[in-house]
């Protein structure tokens, strides 16, 4: 599998004048860490860091060349400017083959589901799953096919395929993707709006019942 490449200098704890300066000329200040050794400050160029990670999830491994020293590791957190929105610090997970690691793998779903061509919605509850594995078993995705899913069911963690050297963390009673029925309008028919009509204008509990015609009435007649 092919990483994206990166090219680092090693540079020792710097005071925040320094690091403003490393900013101003187009490199990031960062650390790689968890490799079982001391952190490592490095400074990367700016638009090299953002071209190689536009696109890539968690779970991608980035090739770190630090001065002919060869590491691997992936974005673990980066830190942006509040008013620029540049980055200004990138925390990068050493990773070291043989040894398990932790990460969130982002879930492709495919295929155009049966309930979905019947009328159904699809819902995508869940977009990724943590998973352990060793680096080199690291997926950067995983695909789930939703093709055969009908209407009112729903695909869980459980229910995909396993992969060798992977083992899925997340909750196997997450559900991953759902093809529910919309549901419909009620149309009140004429009928039915002659019904209520004629309930609105039934008369009021313990109110007189309405005179027939040509029914005398308890009025007296007001002489002229």
């Amino acid at each position: 599998m092919n990483h994206p490449v990166l090219s680092a200098v090693a540079r020792s704890t710097t005071t925040k004048g320094e690091l403003r300066q490393f900013r101003m000329a187009g490199r990031i200040p960062a650390v790689i860490y968890g490799g079982g050794q001391a952190a490592v400050h490095i400074l990367l160029n700016e638009q090299e860091f953002i071209k190689a990670t536009t696109g890539i999830s968690e779970s991608t491994i980035l090739d770190i060349d630090v001065g002919g020293k060869k590491m691997q590791a992936f974005v673990k957190e980066h830190q942006r400017d509040t008013l620029s929105g540049k980055i200004i610090h990138v925390d990068l997970l050493e990773v070291v083959s043989g040894r398990s690691i932790h990460a969130k793998v982002p879930l492709h779903l495919f295929g155009t589901p049966v309930g979905v061509k019947e009328g159904g919605i699809l819902e995508n509850p869940a977009h990724e799953v943590e998973v352990e594995c060793d680096p080199s078993r690291l997926p950067e995705k995983i695909e789930v096919d939703i093709s055969g899913l009908q209407a009112n069911h729903s695909i869980h963690v459980r229910d995909i395929a396993a992969i060798e050297g992977v083992k899925i963390l997340t909750s196997p009673e997450l559900v991953v993707a759902v093809v529910k029925f919309a549901k419909a309008e009620v149309v009140e028919t004429p009928a039915a709006a002659e019904t209520t009509v004629a309930a609105g204008t039934a008369a009021a509990p313990g109110a007189a019942p309405a005179a027939a015609p040509g029914a005398p009435t308890d009025k007296k007649e007001e002489k002229k």
